[in-house]
């Protein structure tokens, strides 16, 4: 049985190729949503950027046919899916409560089509909104999140594999620091060698993606400025850091984990021990939480430090903070630092477009 979406607002913002993610069946947006998106074209946030090519996208689409009639969405495929842009909505099949809004107006489709249709077509309203969602159901309407954006933690890449092995294998890579095992491993990847007959006793390797061999990773017992692992997770993390070969290193975890505590320490490392960078540059995406950037009081620095300040934190605890941990003779401040240009700190939005040396 063919289904017929009806998208809200949101989902066409989050993505805007969602009209194509849903097979062969057919799309409707209702003509309020258009005029919802219309509101965010001047933002400069990526809902703007997004609202802007939800319309390019209808733009281009419209040239096929017309939109209140329906328009293939795949030109190549037969079993293709049609688009519809809904101009009317009928409110008085919803209680006279209800106000009229975007929301309650995608009701109304949904229910007029459902009338329409009854059992020869399953509607199904698309949303992000939990209230909307909730609404629909009080009202006998199917209604789901957009799951094409979603993304599952479990199934991501986590650059580490197990394998069981005999001790004699284990053995070997101690002696030999590297060996070469049969499978199927990806270019710097950890690989964890367990005995098959004691499974606590273990030992972790990254495999060479051009010698194709596992190689011993040897511990840092001194740290880097006062940083040490405190786990095996940690302990690769900080050998993809100082790796020259890996030359970008992407941390995933839970926050409090130390992933850019690691990832400053060993900034700072290749940058005021080893001379490789001029500059280590540390960015961070701006969350508002509250009044938005531009009403806070004071210059752009002191707008941007309540969200960099995390940053600030980690930087004087390495470089001289109350809290220990710092490199042992180093009592420099950030603020020394940014003056000598050996560090940036800024807000990952001013880097867009940016060509960075």
């Amino acid at each position: 049985m063919k289904k017929v979406f009806i998208l809200d607002t949101n989902v066409l913002l989050s993505n805007p190729l969602s009209i194509f993610k849903f097979d062969d069946n057919d799309v409707v947006i209702p003509i309020s949503v258009i005029e919802e998106i219309d509101t965010f074209k001047k933002d400069q946030s990526d809902i703007g950027r997004n609202a802007r090519e939800v319309s390019r996208v209808l733009d281009k689409l419209r040239t096929r046919g017309t939109l209140s009639s329906g328009i293939r969405l795949f030109d190549t495929r037969e079993d293709s899916g049609q688009l519809y842009v809904y101009l009317g909505h009928n409110m008085d099949i919803l209680p006279e409560l209800l106000a009229s809004s975007t929301d309650n107006h995608i009701l109304a489709i949904g229910m007029t089509l459902q009338k329409q249709f009854g059992d020869t077509r399953r509607v199904i309203i698309i949303t992000k909104d939990t209230n909307l969602r909730i609404k629909s159901d009080a009202f006998g309407l199917a209604a789901e999140d957009f799951a094409a954006d979603k993304v599952d933690i479990s199934h991501m890449y986590t650059g580490v594999t197990e394998v069981s092995v005999d001790a004699t294998i284990i053995n070997k890579f101690y002696i030999d620091r590297e060996i070469r095992l049969e499978g199927e491993f990806f270019p710097n990847q950890f690989v964890i060698m367990e005995d098959k007959a004691d499974p606590s006793a273990s030992v972790f390797g990254i495999f060479d993606g051009t010698e194709k061999v596992i190689k011993m990773v040897d511990p840092r017992t001194e740290g880097i400025w006062g940083i040490y692992p405190r786990n095996m997770e940690q302990a690769m993390a900080l050998e993809c850091l100082l790796n020259d070969k890996i030359r970008l290193v992407t941390l995933s975890g839970q926050a409090g984990t130390g992933k850019t505590l690691m990832a400053i320490a060993a900034g700072l490392a290749k940058t005021t021990d080893e001379d490789q960078y001029q500059k280590l540059l540390v960015s961070r995406p701006i969350f508002p939480m509250g009044r938005d950037i531009g009403y806070l009081p004071g210059d752009l620095d002191e707008k941007l430090n309540p969200w960099m300040q995390p940053i600030f934190d980690n930087l004087e605890l390495l470089l001289g903070g109350s809290t220990g941990g710092r490199k042992k003779g180093m009592n420099k401040s950030h603020q020394e630092l940014i003056n000598q240009g050996m560090l940036a700190v800024e807000p990952l939005t001013y880097i867009r477009g940016r060509s960075l040396p």
